[in-house]
């Protein structure tokens, strides 16, 4: 699936929006019929009948994005990155905590459990809100009844990489040398059931290899191994990869987008290298089914807003990822055509843990 960025609106935080209004006021005005979710000096001024003055607070107290991955890696960067900038629209602090385990889902069952007083969300992506339910028996949370989608934050290329260690130079190269040394067919993988891990799977089945699956904690300790050469080869974000690559401490040998790509305009697909596939993935926010709506609009649209900023768009381009900024209703619609393009992938494979 492609998530294609709207054209951002040439604000700031003192430029005005499309109609002449400074943008924290627009984005005020957007969020004034939320106000009983909000903080009491903002619900304090709606009772009164006056917009939320400037500068204060949106949120009744600290907003908390929990990521189910180890720091470095694209959920945690992305979270990250957008906390910088929320805080200021929010007029609170925003706080990104890293809950390891379970390939992400001990974080969702963290967010799941949360009270309809707690300001918190969970940093998503495919491996724990479509793929886990998928291919495990109890998860512990159900992605569609215990979430709602709040906004979309990224979308990513995949990439397969070696070690500097390993003698190949070019993907055809590496499926020759794996079907030649067979005990050496492994692929990293970022996180267990995870769209790299299925894309993995769909490689080796592809190129005719029985590859190992091996499952991570993060692309941060999968870089490291496969630096050290304990394991050949790596399936992963290009955003994790490229930095890696362009250092000479590994090698891409292919990217997974339907075509080269401006930011690596060198490295070729999996298609030019003769397979004939081609994934991406993406980084969104959900909250807990116990927020109340209002509460989540109000978070929603400030990380609409802090998305369409061009400074936040150019710090996301130079961590080499791509930002989407998309309302919630857009989020909502993109996430579900994302899941029917690959619910079946998963289901075909036969994955179960």
């Amino acid at each position: 699936m492609r998530l294609l960025n709207p054209h951002p609106h040439p604000h700031s935080h003192s430029n005005p929006d499309r109609h002449g209004r400074p943008r924290r006021t627009a984005c005020l005005a957007l969020l004034a019929g939320a106000a009983a979710v909000l903080s009491p000096a903002v619900r304090a001024q709606q009772a009164a009948g006056a917009a939320p003055r400037p500068g204060a607070p949106l949120l009744d107290g600290p907003l908390k994005i929990v990521v189910g991955y180890a720091p470095g890696g694209a959920s945690d960067r992305a979270a990250r990155l957008l906390a910088d900038s929320l805080k200021d629209i929010l007029g609170v602090p925003v706080i990104v905590e890293n809950k390891t385990g379970a390939g992400g889902r001990l974080s969702a069952q963290q967010v799941k459990a949360a009270g309809p007083e707690q300001n918190v969300l969970l940093a998503g992506n495919p491996a724990i809100n479509v793929v886990a339910p998928l291919v495990a028996a109890n998860v512990g949370y159900d992605p569609m009844r215990d979430f709602v989608p709040v906004s979309m934050l990224t979308r990513y290329d995949f990439a397969v990489a070696v070690g500097a260690a390993v003698p190949v130079r070019e993907f055809g190269h590496l499926v020759a040398w794996l079907k030649a040394n067979p005990e050496k067919a492994n692929f990293g993988v970022p996180a267990t059931g995870s769209l790299p891990h299925f894309f993995a799977l769909m490689i080796g089945e592809a190129a005719g290899l029985k590859p190992q699956v091996i499952g991570y904690r993060g692309s941060a300790p999968l870089a490291t191994d496969l630096l050290g050469g304990q394991i050949p080869a790596a399936v992963d974000t290009l955003d994790s990869l490229l930095p890696l690559h362009e250092a000479g401490k590994l090698r891409i040998l292919a990217v997974g987008s339907g075509a080269r790509l401006a930011d690596a305009p060198k490295l070729p697909t999996l298609k030019e290298s003769g397979l004939p596939l081609v994934a991406d993935g993406w980084n969104a926010l959900f909250a807990p089914a116990s927020m109340p709506a209002a509460k989540v609009q109000v978070i929603a649209r400030a990380v609409e807003s802090a998305m369409r900023e061009p400074a936040l768009q150019a710090k996301f381009r130079a961590n080499r990822m791509t930002p989407v900024a998309a309302s919630q209703a857009q989020t909502v619609k993109l996430l579900a055509d994302f899941r029917g393009r690959w619910e079946p992938v998963v289901k075909a494979s036969g994955f179960r843990e």
